[in-house]
């Protein structure tokens, strides 16, 4: 018996494998595909955040069916195909979804929205690294550091490049299990997951920034979610 496949989608930063270095080892136990979102390469120049052709290559990575575990901006078009696709997508796992258009009326999302908007709506203006300095700034408060290399280049030219997350056509999933990961520092994501966990998603929290699937505590959730799908589907 082959094993079940588990694709994972990554949001706006390192991409493929390199996204996720501590869910490698779920290779022991399922068949892993470590996705490349379209715009994200090593070599090529960035291109702009275009969902179908996310949910193609996420839809090609499934093959005849399987688990997804997505991060961030790679919620949103992963959320996409299982509304499409809910014969492809047997679980999904949503790791700090940046599902905004499914909150856009509530707090949080509201005044994220209110600060980050004008941001989008001036980005033409603005060089690459002005972009990442004032983005970084604004979501994290913090300072980001000026791109010296031709990949943070890169990486800065393709974040200008991202869709607002709350513009994404989004609507809920109907029966599909699902897992919402969080790591309970942002109010905005916090808020997002409890939505979810509203409409029958399961919701945990591992503290560890926007990234809690780094954490020990994080990965567990992650591996007990798909192996107890896994099991009552061989059931």
């Amino acid at each position: 018996m082959s094993a079940e496949r588990v694709v994972f989608v990554h949001g706006s930063g390192e991409f493929g494998a390199a996204a996720w270095p501590r869910q490698h080892g779920l290779s022991l136990e399922f068949d892993c595909l470590y996705l490349r979102r379209h715009g994200f390469s090593a070599v090529e120049e960035p291109s702009p955040t275009d969902h179908v052709r996310d949910q193609a290559i996420i839809a090609e990575a499934l093959g005849a069916g399987g688990d997804v575990v997505a991060h961030s901006q790679g919620a949103v078009p992963a959320m996409m195909l299982a509304v499409e696709r809910p014969d492809l997508v047997r679980t999904l796992t949503l790791i700090e979804p940046a599902c905004l258009s499914l909150t856009v009326g509530l707090p949080a999302t509201a005044a994220h929205i209110a600060l980050m908007a004008p941001l989008f709506d001036d980005r033409e203006l603005m060089s690459d690294e002005e972009f990442l300095q004032t983005f970084v700034r604004r979501v994290f408060a913090a300072d980001a550091p000026a791109p010296a290399t031709t990949d943070a280049r890169r990486d800065a030219a393709r974040l200008r490049l991202q869709a607002p997350p709350w513009e994404a056509p989004l609507s809920i999933v109907p029966g599909v299990p699902t897992l919402v990961l969080t790591g309970g520092w942002e109010p905005l994501y916090e808020e997002v997951a409890e939505y979810l966990a509203g409409t029958g998603a399961v919701h945990r929290v591992a503290p560890g920034g926007h990234r809690p699937h780094d954490t020990v505590q994080g990965d567990a959730h992650i591996r007990a979610f798909l192996r107890s799908a896994s099991e009552q589907a061989a059931a």
